[in-house]
């Protein structure tokens, strides 16, 4: 049922998206709609700093406490008249949220953005159950249409220019006149609406994600700018609500200090235009809202990684602050990640979920600038933790021959200092003359993946440590 997840292809996949002209053109605008909008909105905030202590703070504590507080959960949802899976595996989510389907004959299910589902790859389970899964969010609408995945993990559509998305609807909506302006992006806009507008009131029902689950009250959280996960939840006479361990939050005070981060790291607004909560199934006296309300709980390995190295990864609220601030995913956007989960986050959440043997190719994908970590808003050690996964690599012998060979032979040295000083020496020296004396130094072998795309100016003839001994004395 479920795609093989796989990132082996890392390196072939950024070969490719280096030398893609539209998905470069696409990627210049990270910065300007992410990376500038997050700091105006940081230094808005004084205490912004306190509160991303804070939240650390509550998610270490519930992840310390997430069996007492998910028998809290489990128990008001019931008090709500609502229902809680729990799933181990994609696949046991997928059968869930399949038997919800059939048992309401359910022909066709609206979907808010949900990053939980691409994971699951849910999409594909219910086309094989004969369910058609319409993507409401205007980015998941528009890759959906062109058979894409998300490249990135709130603005799934990042990677496209606004010529390809007109191409795509006027291939799609053929119904409508051939001649209409769809040049403005407020024109693309007003017609997904249209479109959209007819799914949401045939849905039989709606799908979302959480971006937190409440304790106190039973409650799930979703932020949204479009509007799309209040119309997807609260038309069809069924809720599906899907979320992964790591989402739970004690109390309604706790989810409300974490919304203060989310939408300034994400987007650089102050709140999404949209935040609902959700408890339960319509109550008498309810104007609106589902008959039935599901909550899908998946691990798919999470509990693995309460108590390890990488339990502070699951602190991720999934801002996409990371992302939007890594040098490696602006120049080669989110697919070349191979799964689910790009950037920074996905080098390793993605490894701890579907092995370092299949994704180790992603925590060596960093320059390790750290830019990651200092704007991460649950203060997630990032760096560190990549080097982790870069260490079981080594030790597992998954990292190429060639590195490995080149590790041995630079700790040969290093653990001695002598002959370290006079190797390092004899190789500043040689590669000084090789160079000339003066310019780049453009045709090492074995240094050619660094040359190929960038200047290594040559070495000036001695090394730092003889520079220094003889300034110094």
């Amino acid at each position: 049922m479920n795609q093989t997840p796989t990132s082996r292809n890392f390196k072939r996949n950024t070969a490719g998206a280096l030398v893609n002209e539209q998905l470069q053109r696409a990627l210049s605008n990270v910065p300007a709609g992410f990376v500038d909008k997050r700091a105006r909105a940081r230094d808005k905030l004084p205490e912004f700093d306190a509160l991303r202590d804070q939240a650390r703070d509550i998610k270490n504590h519930t992840l310390a406490h997430l069996d007492l507080y998910y028998e809290e959960y489990e128990a008001k949802v019931a008090a709500s008249g609502g229902h809680v899976h729990w799933c181990e595996t994609a696949d046991e989510a997928c059968k869930a949220v399949v038997e919800i389907c059939k048992s309401h004959s359910a022909r066709t299910v609206t979907k808010g953005k949900s990053m939980v589902s691409e994971e699951m790859n849910l999409n594909a389970a219910l086309a094989e159950a004969g369910v058609e899964p319409v993507e409401t969010d205007l980015g998941e609408y528009i890759i959906q249409l062109r058979g894409e995945t998300p490249s990135h993990i709130i603005a799934p559509a990042v990677h496209l220019n606004k010529d390809q998305i007109e191409a795509d609807f006027r291939a799609t909506h053929t119904g409508l006149p051939p001649e209409r302006n769809l040049e403005e992006g407020a024109a693309l806009v007003y017609e997904a609406r249209q479109i959209l507008r007819e799914k949401f009131i045939a849905a039989d029902i709606g799908i979302t994600g959480a971006n937190m689950l409440i304790a106190e009250t039973g409650t799930s959280v979703i932020v949204t700018n479009e509007g799309n996960g209040d119309l997807t939840q609260s038309l069809p006479k069924v809720h599906i609500v899907l979320a992964t361990i790591e989402k739970m939050v004690p109390t309604l005070e706790d989810a409300t200090t974490i919304l203060r981060l989310l939408a300034r790291s994400g987007t650089g607004q102050e709140f999404s235009s949209y935040t609902t909560f959700s408890t339960g199934p319509r109550r008498e006296g309810d104007p609106d809202g589902p008959d039935e309300y599901h909550v899908v709980i998946l691990d798919n390995g999470r509990t693995k990684m309460l108590g390890s190295d990488f339990q502070e990864m699951l602190r991720c609220i999934r801002c996409g602050a990371c992302l939007n601030h890594c040098p490696v995913y602006q120049a080669v956007g989110g697919h070349a990640y191979g799964w689910v989960y790009p950037g920074p986050m996905g080098a390793v959440l993605t490894p701890s979920l579907i092995g370092v043997d299949e994704a180790g190719h992603l925590p060596n994908a960093s320059t390790f600038c750290g830019r990651c970590e200092e704007v991460c808003p649950m203060r997630i050690p990032l760096p560190r933790m990549m080097r982790n996964w870069r260490e079981r690599e080594f030790e597992r012998h998954l990292s190429p021959a060639t590195v490995r060979s080149g590790l041995s032979l630079w700790a040969f040295f290093a653990k001695r200092p002598r002959l370290y000083r006079l190797a390092t020496g004899f190789a500043a020296r040689f590669l000084h003359l090789w160079c000339g004396g003066d310019g780049k130094l453009e045709t090492l072998r074995f240094a050619g993946g660094w040359t190929k795309h960038r200047d290594f100016p040559s070495p000036e003839g001695r090394t730092f440590m003889a520079q220094w001994k003889n300034r110094n004395g």
